[in-house]
């Protein structure tokens, strides 16, 4: 069977394309089945869906069914893609993050136009479905799928998928995206290359960690780690075969395995792929770290890592946030993976419940204090099936009416507390401060930015991110009032639509 698998473009803010790689694994899985994947990113295409589809049809070999993966905020936009598929007589799939918190909302009777939601990892789940649609056999509801029954009744199996065995997946088709329309991963050095062969790698799935801002819902909270031999491999494919020139390692928690992280470094210096740059594009765990670690990194061509650093103050990060590290765990990452002449990024959250702004500050002079190479300021965003939406919808009020308010990407203030204390408008404040104090006011940073090629290539991006986090903009104000149909009357949607 031909089959779409097909990812909406995200309209936010963001100057890195990185590859779809969960389309990747179902790709990869669906042509070791026998069937013809199509892999249609809509962040990097210059046409819509419908030209592939029509394109398909005018030479005979029509696409039969489309996959589309989706995160919250861009559920709409995967919404939008099934109906033009439907109008193609197309079968439709939807499966990602957001299904896996809401499978239910997608079948109901406004969104006719889906068929089937998946849950989960649904590598096999989803093969299964499409053999025995090809095979013309009545489809039966699989592990984490949903589906409508013969009355338009909606059906649902609730568990959600995980593999145990990683290594029992074919390597993601890294050959199906057009890797030239990426650009690079967090810009290694000299800012974005347009020319540059990124592709991204995961050594393992899910995180065994339970911060409460996290939903993690597809990859769950069991950590599953790939054999050693089989990342080098992958790994071997992308450096030796696809001309990688940089590589992303995209793992929750790729080092949690302390000895096994070490274990991949050793091998990938004997195995001489050392030779392409790579960088963590997630954060690293800080206290599944040491000096060793990072030295090996180094060696293993290694050119940043970054570490989820998320706050200042130890109540909030131990209370709130519940990280499970300490302060003194981040600094000595820090110090260790410099000493290793790593380049580092930090990831901070403002905004969280029970900020105020001395914790506020704390994260200022922290992220002063640690002084990474990058500094990603981000403002918190109350996602469903997280501890933090259960806290905001105890005790506060959401500022979003449409999923797309929920975007990480764009810089608003998204919600507050009913607490008496907590300010939305002092944390948009603090994260602009932020970003100010830590590359604004340094003449050290500003030279470091201007010096980047990226800096004056892409001027009108380079003037309106400086706009955004260094002046601001309206819609970066909470509201004044309530909206009249607030998302913290979500619950009972929550409650209709899982």
């Amino acid at each position: 069977m031909r089959v779409i698998l097909a990812s909406p473009e995200a309209k936010v803010w963001s100057e890195r394309k990185h590859i779809p790689l969960g389309l990747g694994y179902l790709a990869a899985t669906l042509r070791q089945g026998g069937h013809d994947p199509f892999i249609f990113d809509a962040a990097i295409e210059d046409v819509p869906v419908e030209y592939y589809i029509e394109q398909a049809e005018a030479e005979g070999r029509p696409y039969s069914l489309i996959g589309i993966t989706a995160t919250t905020p861009l559920i709409g936009d995967a919404w939008d893609m099934a109906k033009v598929a439907k109008r193609y007589d197309m079968i439709t799939v939807l499966g990602g993050p957001h299904l896996t918190i809401m499978p239910r909302e997608s079948l109901e009777p406004q969104h006719w136009y889906v068929d089937y939601v998946f849950k989960g990892e649904a590598e096999y789940t989803f093969l299964e479905l499409v053999n025995t649609i090809e095979a013309g056999r009545p489809v039966e509801l699989l592990p984490g799928m949903h589906m409508r029954g013969p009355d338009g009744e909606i059906i649902s199996d609730y568990s959600s998928p995980m593999i145990e065995d990683l290594d029992s997946l074919p390597f993601p088709a890294h050959d199906l995206f057009k890797i030239d329309k990426y650009t690079n991963l967090q810009p290694l050095t000299d800012g974005l290359d347009p020319h540059a062969r990124s592709f991204t790698i995961l050594t393992s799935r899910g995180c065994p960690y339970k911060c409460t801002f996290c939903s993690k819902p597809v990859t769950g909270d069991t950590w599953r780690g790939r054999s050693v031999e089989n990342v080098v491999a992958e790994w071997r494919w992308l450096v030796k075969d696809l001309g990688a020139t940089e590589i992303g390692v995209t793992d929750d928690i790729w080092n949690l395995k302390l000895p096994r992280a070490k274990e991949l470094m050793r091998r990938l210096i004997e195995e001489g792929l050392n030779t392409v740059p790579w960088v963590t594009v997630h954060g690293m765990k800080v206290n599944h770290t040491d000096l060793e670690l990072f030295q090996l990194m180094k060696a293993a061509g290694c050119k940043r890592v970054g570490f989820g650093v998320e706050n200042g103050d130890p109540y909030m990060l131990r209370n709130v946030i519940r990280k499970g590290q300490t302060l003194d765990q981040v600094r000595d990452a820090f110090k260790n993976a410099k000493a290793a002449n790593l380049q580092t990024m930090g990831f901070f959250i403002f905004g969280m419940p029970n900020e105020t702004e001395e914790t506020m500050e704390a994260t200022i002079q922290l992220a002063l204090e640690l002084d990474p190479d990058l500094a990603n300021f981000m403002l918190a965003a109350p996602f469903p099936g997280t501890k933090m939406y259960d806290m905001i919808e105890e005790g506060g009020e959401i500022f979003a009416n449409e999923w797309p308010d929920f975007a990480i990407h764009e810089q608003k203030a998204r919600f507050t507390m009913n607490d008496g204390i907590y300010d939305p408008d002092l944390v948009i404040r603090k994260w602009r401060e932020a970003y100010r104090r830590f590359y604004l006011y340094r003449p050290k940073r500003v030279w470091d930015k201007m010096s980047k090629k990226s800096f004056w290539l892409d001027m009108p991006n380079t003037v309106d991110n400086a706009r955004r986090f260094f002046l601001g903009k309206n819609d970066q104000s909470a509201p004044s009032f309530a909206p009249e149909e607030p998302v913290t009357s979500m619950k009972g949607l929550l409650e209709r639509t899982l």
